[in-house]
């Protein structure tokens, strides 16, 4: 999974046990157990070919996607802000202020990736931070970034002092509602993506 979040095993890769065995140094017994779990969390799908392959998300799938993301990122950023340390939370202000001069993408979106993990880890509930764990892989199969999108620099960026000040503030409601937005904002500007560009 760590190949796929790191964006290294795109949708459509072929998975084959000896390449991945050889790839990462260990034997084929446990690339065989990572590949039905793969396959078993959806991750994976069957080629057209023998064997599996990185899956391609459907239109559908993002969509049940971002709705589960939006409703436990929410509860998440709700519960970083009641549970948050003050070394957290300071975290979380550095992090915020550190992108604001940044205008590459692909760095913006690793910085991204950081700061809701951060935040998930504020949330001090195991169970969110396993959930959300696993949502976050099933997103790396996203095409593309959003940061690429006109505007969305600044727009996510605005969302994300906005996040960071409510939890700051312990705010739990103020907190989840402006996390709700920033993952709503995401998606609205990941379906313009996909029209655009004929994505399935």
């Amino acid at each position: 999974m760590d190949l796929i979040e790191a964006g290294e095993l795109q949708p459509g890769s072929r998975l084959t046990e000896t390449e991945l065995a050889q790839r990462l140094g260990i034997s084929r017994t446990p690339v065989r157990e990572a590949l039905h779990r793969l396959h078993a969390m959806g991750l994976a799908e069957h080629g057209p070919q023998r064997g599996l392959i990185i899956a391609h998300l459907s239109y559908d799938q993002i969509r049940q996607l971002f709705a589960v993301r939006e409703g436990l990122e929410g509860m998440a950023t709700r519960l970083a802000a009641e549970h948050a340390s003050r070394a957290e939370v300071n975290l979380l202000h550095d992090m915020v202020a550190g992108d604001r001069e940044l205008r590459d993408p692909l760095k913006l979106l690793e910085r991204n990736k950081l700061l809701h993990r951060q935040i998930v880890q504020a949330s001090h509930n195991k169970f969110m931070i396993e959930a959300l764990g696993n949502l976050r892989v099933h997103l790396s199969l996203l095409p593309g970034s959003t940061y690429t999108t006109g505007g969305r620099i600044d727009e996510a960026q605005a969302e994300h002092e906005e996040i960071v000040e409510a939890i700051a503030a312990g705010d739990g409601d103020r907190a989840e509602q402006a996390a709700r937005k920033h993952i709503l904002s995401g998606f609205q500007i990941r379906l313009k993506m996909m029209a655009e560009h004929g994505f399935n």
